[in-house]
Parts: structure tokens; C-alpha cells; sequence
């Protein structure tokens, strides 16, 4: 059944698209479509108020389609599905236009033109709405377990709070002990505790839990399915065993970044990265010594491996607080050693100043450096000279006697590349994998049941990635509790008839075992497996029989929406 009776909603969004789209002009041009029942303007769409008036327009006037032209469905294409559920409306049968991103935003030179691509693109919207037909969710019952890939203190929290909520958990470490770098490190901020602690308290509070199963020296070599019913193979050792979840939680953390030979002197003997001399800090029984010489000046240099102008140009956030927390314990174990710390900019945000106030109170000396005029290391006699051009004096050019320079080294993406494959996770420009929304959906990832935590999506301090993790466990609760996932229906389907199983669509598929063939009337045909279609279309567009639909985006409805979006818009 094709629409008859449609509704078109033109959306101001309080400035933002009717600045710089006439909507009037757009709803009166709208209001002649053939089919067009009803066509409004709202300031704000998604208010409730308008969303009650919308509802009530739909059961008055009998429609049995919608649009409605407004900002990105990123933000509100479930929130109008679900108003149009409860006027009565089938969901599917509402076509989302985005006319703030797509022309307001991006023509705000010209209010003409964008008032006419705006006037084509709502046409195209409910060319679409008019060829669509009623759909109902795909329902999938879900198993009540979720798979957690790496045993950091981030994995290590996600499986006590999923198994709080009765969920069985699968945590895999690639590693042979469980706790990730923070097991390595000493005093913490703000707690003081050790990082081994810790560790130690997270599992203490896993052990001897029944529905918690650690693996350890152990990596995932295998997964398909879809969300709510994965199936997975963890290679462990030399036994690889087989698993049924629901959920996958990407908790893998990070790795420091190794500097380059020369990179500051690295290289030298006593050019050390942060990481290394943490170690150093800890490992300290008295005066810091290296080389068996007592270090009396030590110079840290800040945003090695960040911002740079090539390579990684994201800020790792985290190292300036790591530094300043790192010269206070060297200042405890010798109070009267000198320390000079030489910056782009300090970050300690939020309640890490308190951090960079104590250390400067406590003697450490902080120099601005320019980015285009970085400091330079050499070595001269058993020591290091640092030079230095120090921007919050004039410009004078300090020289810096050094027993130690420490590189206050960022974060960059860990060594994933077989998982990323594997998950099809996508990653940003430095590596991290990508969530969908940085706001709306912080640990969502485009595969559906699969979700990210930690320092494995961004440079995170330990609060941040733990709260992060509780994220990803309350989506996968959310999802698996109820014992079932209704999945949009907006999948390929095969025209039987048409098909001559040419193989075309199974190559053109980027999900393995979606599209399988079957015997349908005495001959070969393909056949998708709607729980693990995504909707791509990759194989409708290649199928030479347009044997091939993908509900929701049919042949027919993309054809009329290139029609409405070619004719002439007449004024």
C-alpha cells in the first residue's frame, strides 16, 4: 500500500534554517505536490508542543504518510518514528529531510538558492513517502552475555558492572595478566593508591564471580552474527572455543608514543620518555640516580607525539596532568631538586590544577616555548644542555644544564588492526576507533552491538575511561535485559522471480553470510538473511536483474526522488 494522504512539516529550528531558507515558500510549493494533505511550519519540530499538533493533524486528516524537513536524522529521526507510532502512523512511513545541514548551513550566501534546493529536496522526500509501504521491526532474541576485548582497568570495570546486572561476561586479555598499563604505575591522582592496588581491588571484587569468565594470553580470531546474537571463536593459546553474546564492548586501551631516534635527544642515555621514568619513580629507593650519577636538574619537555604539524596533530590531554603528577613525586623523594618544564600550552583541566598549582608552589619552573621554535637537546660531557626560547619572557633564549630530560610522550592508537578489521570498526585520523556521535552517542559505533570504552576511542585519563565504560555497559543492559532487539527493517530483499543467482550480490556484500543461496521453484536464487542485512545496498546497486530492493529505498522510490529532484521549481 503506497501512501495517499501525506503531510509535509517545515521545521525553522529557531533561526537556523529559516534564516537562511524562505520556509514559507518551500511549504507553499510543497502544499501543491499531488497527494499533499497537509503542509505546516513549526519553530521548533521537535518540541513537544509541535510533535502533539503533528500527532493531531495525523489522526484529523487520516494521513497515512509523513515528511517532515528539519535538521540531521542523526539527531531526530527516531524521535519523529516514534511520534508517528504513537499518532497511529506506521514509522516507516515518515521520510526524514534534512534541510539545516544540507542547505541552510551550507548556502547561507544565497537564500534563494537555498530556499530552491530546500524546495527539491522536501519533493524528493515525499516522492519518497508516497512509494513507501507500511514495514514492521525485524525482532531478534537476544543472548544475555556480552564479550569484553581487553582486561585494562576500563574492561576490568565493564565486567563488574555488567555482571552486576546479571549479564555473563566473556573478558578477554591478550596479555598473560589482567590490569593493562595502569597495573605498571605507582601513586595515582587524586586517590594516592598505587596502580597495582588497584588493580589488585578490581580483581579482588571479579573473583569468584559465576558469571564472569577471564581469558587470558587470548585474542578474537572470529565473529558473525548480528547484534543481540553474535557468534565469536577466542583463540587462547592453542585452543580456540567458540561463544554465543549479545554485546561486544572494544575496551583495548592505548599505547605511549616511541619517539624517533633524535627526536629531543631520544636516543641518549638520559633522555628517557615519561613512561620510563615513572618507572624510575617507582623502582626509587632514595635519590633519583641514572647512570649511576644522582640527577639534581631535570628538564621535561611537553606535547612530544601531539600536535604535531605531520603525524599524530591531536592533543593526548592527559600527559601535561601525567608530568606535573610525575616532577610532585620527584620533588617527595628529593625536595631540593631542580625542575624546569618546558610547554606549548598546559592543560591540567578541571581538578588536575591543583596539580600544576602544587608543583609550582613546590619550585618547578614552567617555559613557554613557540610551536614553530621547539627546544633543542644535545649532549655535553656527561651532561645535556637544553636550549630553549622561552615566550613568556621576551624571548630570551635559555640554556638548561640537565642530568634528565624527560619526553612527556601523548597517547596513540594501540596495535588493533586485525580487531578493527574483524569488528569493522571505523577510526578517526589518529587511529582511535570513532563513535557515532561524539554527543548524542559516545560509545556507539556503526556496527550495531558493538560498542567502545577507554582509551581505545580517545585519549582519556582513568576517570574518563572508567565512566566511559559504565556508558558502554548501561547500551549493552539496555539492549539485552529485555531479552529481545527490534531491528529496523530497512534490509534487501530479493524478487525470487528475477533472480539468476549470478553471484554479483554475494561479492558486493560487505557482510559475510548475509546473502545466501537457496532453491526457489525448481532454480538457484539468493536469499538475505534480514537479521544481519544492514541496508547498504551494495547489492541492489550492482544486481544486473534489479532482482534486488532494499525496503524503505526501493527502485521505484529512488527513481521518483531523482525525478522530484530534477524538475523545475517554479516561483
Amino acid at each position: 500500500m503506497s501512501a495517499q494522504r501525506l503531510g509535509v512539516f517545515i521545521c525553522h529550528c529557531g533561526g537556523n534554517i529559516s534564516d537562511y531558507v524562505d520556509v514559507e515558500k518551500v511549504r507553499a510549493a510543497t502544499e501543491a505536490l499531488p497527494g499533499c494533505t497537509v503542509a505546516k511550519t513549526f519553530m521548533f519540530a521537535c518540541s513537544d508542543a509541535a510533535q502533539q499538533e503533528m500527532m493531531e493533524e495525523i489522526r484529523k486528516e487520516k494521513l497515512d504518510g509523513m515528511v517532515i524537513a528539519s535538521c540531521s536524522p542523526k539527531l531526530h529521526l527516531e524521535t519523529f518514528r516514534a511520534m508517528a507510532k504513537r499518532a497511529g502512523l506506521n514509522p516507516h512511513m515518515y521520510s526524514h529531510v534534512n534541510v539545516r545541514e544540507q542547505c541552510s548551513w551550507a548556502h547561507r550566501h544565497d537564500v534563494g538558492k537555498a530556499s530552491e534546493k530546500a524546495t527539491r529536496l522536501v519533493r524528493a522526500g515525499a516522492a519518497r513517502a508516497a512509494l513507501g509501504r507500511p514495514l514492521e521491526n525485524i525482532r531478534v532474541e537476544t543472548v544475555p552475555a556480552v564479550l569484553v576485548v581487553g582486561a585494562g582497568v576500563t574492561g576490568l570495570r565493564a565486567a563488574i558492572a555488567l555482571s552486576d546486572q546479571g549479564l555473563s561476561v566473556h573478558l578477554v586479555e591478550r596479555e598473560a595478566e589482567v590490569g593493562g598499563r595502569v597495573r605498571t604505575l605507582g601513586k595515582l591522582f587524586p586517590s594516592g593508591r598505587p596502580g597495582g592496588e588497584l588493580v589488585a581491588s578490581l580483581r579482588e571484587r571479579l573473583a569468584g564471580r559465576e558469571n564472569v569468565v577471564v581469558y587470558t594470553n587470548a585474542e578474537l580470531v572470529e565473529k558473525s552474527g548480528s547484534a543481540g546474537r553474535f557468534e565469536v571463536k577466542v583463540r587462547s593459546g592453542e585452543n580456540t572455543f567458540s561463544l554465543k553474546v549479545g554485546a561486544i564492548v572494544a575496551a583495548t586501551g592505548f599505547a605511549p608514543y616511541a619517539p624517533q631516534p633524535g627526536e629531543f635527544g631520544h636516543g641518549l642515555p638520559t633522555v628517557v620518555t615519561l613512561p620510563e621514568f615513572n618507572e624510575m619513580l617507582t623502582a626509587s629507593r632514595g635519590n633519583l640516580r641514572v647512570n649511576g650519577r644522582d640527577v639534581h636538574t631535570i628538564a621535561y619537555i611537553y606535547c612530544v607525539g601531539s600536535r604535531q604539524p605531520e603525524g599524530n596533530t591531536y592533543c593526548s590531554r592527559y600527559c601535561c596532568t601525567a608530568g606535573v603528577h610525575a616532577a610532585i613525586q620527584a620533588q617527595e623523594i628529593d625536595p631540593a631538586i631542580n625542575q624546569f618544564h618546558l610547554f606549548r600550552d598546559m592543560r591540567t583541566y578541571g581538578k588536575n590544577e591543583l596539580l600544576y598549582e602544587e608543583a609550582r608552589h613546590k619550585g618547578s619552573v614552567f617555559i613557554r616555548y613557540g610551536e614553530s621554535e621547539p627546544p633543542e637537546v644535545e649532549q655535553e660531557g656527561e651532561g645535556l644542555v637544553v636550549r630553549v626560547r622561552d615566550e613568556l619572557s621576551g624571548g630570551d633564549t635559555i640554556e638548561i644544564p640537565a642530568d634528565l630530560v624527560v619526553l612527556v610522550t601523548g597517547m596513540v592508537a594501540g596495535s588493533n588492526e586485525r580487531l578493527q578489521n574483524l569488528l569493522k570498526l571505523p577510526t578517526g585520523p589518529g587511529g582511535f576507533f570513532n563513535e557515532i556521535h561524539l554527543k548524542l552517542r559516545p560509545v556507539e559505533t556503526v556496527v550495531d552491538g558493538v560498542f567502545i570504552a577507554g582509551a581505545a576511542q580517545a585519549p582519556k585519563n582513568l576517570a574518563e575511561s572508567v565512566a566511559s565504560s559504565l556508558a558502554a555497559t548501561a547500551q549493552c543492559s539496555a539492549m539485552l535485559l529485555k531479552g529481545y532487539l527490534d531491528r529496523a527493517p530497512l534490509v534487501a530483499k530479493v524478487d525470487a522471480d528475477a533472480c539468476t543467482w549470478c553471484e554479483v550480490c554475494t561479492e558486493a556484500c560487505p557482510y559475510d553470510g548475509t546473502i545466501m543461496k537457496v532453491e526457489h521453484e525448481g532454480k538457484e536464487v539468493a536469499e538475505v538473511r534480514a537479521e544481519l542485512c544492514k541496508g547498504c545496498g551494495a547489492c541492489a546497486s550492482v544486481c544486473p536483474s534489479a532482482a534486488i530492493d532494499v525496503e524503505g529505498y526501493t527502485n521505484a522510490q529512488v527513481t521518483a526522488m531523482i525525478d522530484a529532484l530534477a524538475a523545475e521549481v517554479t516561483t
